[in-house]
């Protein structure tokens, strides 16, 4: 396989859990209107979500390099760093990303911003101090790659659909604990059903959500692995690198979960690869692919 057959294959299947997405979604909403037979609760839950998560999809650059202490990078302080992130910038057809450093011994790297024009690409000290050039290339490039792929604005829409489930299924177990649902939804068989439905989904829904919310993240990373190798023409760069950043077990320091599913690899170290297969469970609750996977797609795929 070609990376540009599976990058169209890694494409094709995020849109696909997005597709499932909205579909979860809707069909949430419809069996909860029909208990409450007041769709306007949706759309309150709706814009309260969305709200939310707009506004810290347009500040999250600006948050982020707060959380972690960013510093900039230019052109005078570190000429050879900069050039390298300016000439894959240039290759990737994009504009010159601001450009951060995180004083922080464990390797890593990220890349937000809600689109390419107020973009950033942010490396820690550990990863220049561990890599070599071409190394250093597929890391930058794999980071641009989220830029190029509006890997933000898709993990904005991801994050608001499970809020809205969340608030939504919050909403209905709450209305069911203080007894304000309508009197009409207890009578009959029919509306008993649907309201054991709606108990059922209230509770599975913020699950299956988030599950499908990782699941989309996982798929952006390989999608990421694979338009980055495009850029540098080097698969073999990117995955020594990752096996460098992998042997490494030290958690960053000012690592978050909110943060944590735009590193390059999980800076707590979830996905670190010690040899042995992961198992499934810890796979389908993680913000990242397991290393060895990304290693291995990427060796066995060729330019």
């Amino acid at each position: 396989m070609t990376l540009y057959t599976q990058k169209s294959a890694n494409i094709r299947k995020t849109w696909l859990l997005m597709a499932l997405f909205f579909g979860v979604v809707i069909a949430i909403g419809w069996v909860f209107a029909q208990v409450y037979h007041t769709p306007g609760i949706l759309y309150i839950a709706v814009i309260f979500s969305a709200a939310m998560n707009i506004i810290s999809y347009w500040f999250s650059d600006k948050i982020v390099l707060m959380l972690h202490k960013a510093q900039p990078v230019e052109l005078k302080s570190n000429p050879e760093l900069y050039r390298i992130l300016e000439n894959l910038t240039i290759a990737a057809g994009l504009p010159m990303p601001r450009f951060y450093l995180i004083n922080d011994v464990s390797p890593n790297a990220f890349a937000t911003g809600r689109n390419p024009q107020h973009a950033v690409v942010c490396v820690t000290s550990g990863l220049l101090e561990r890599l070599d050039r071409s190394e250093l290339e597929g890391v930058l490039a794999h980071e641009l790659s989220h830029i190029g792929n509006r890997d933000m604005l898709v993990s904005t829409v991801a994050v608001v659909l499970v809020g809205f489930i969340s608030i939504l299924s919050d909403m209905f177990m709450r209305s069911l604990w203080f007894g304000r649902m309508n009197d009409d939804n207890d009578r009959g068989k029919a509306g008993g059903i649907l309201l054991l439905i709606g108990i059922v989904l209230s509770i599975l829904a913020p699950i299956i959500a988030t599950l499908i919310h990782l699941a989309i993240s996982r798929r952006r990373e390989f999608l990421a692995d694979n338009s980055g190798v495009l850029l540098t023409r080097y698969p073999e760069g990117l995955a020594s690198a990752l096996k460098k950043i992998s042997s490494y077990s030290q958690p960053l320091r000012t690592a978050t979960n909110a943060t944590a599913h735009l590193f390059l690899k999980n800076p707590f170290g979830a996905d670190r690869s010690d040899g042995r297969k992961t198992p499934w469970i810890i796979k389908i609750f993680s913000t990242h692919p397991p290393i060895e996977e990304r290693i291995a797609a990427l060796q066995n795929t060729r330019v």
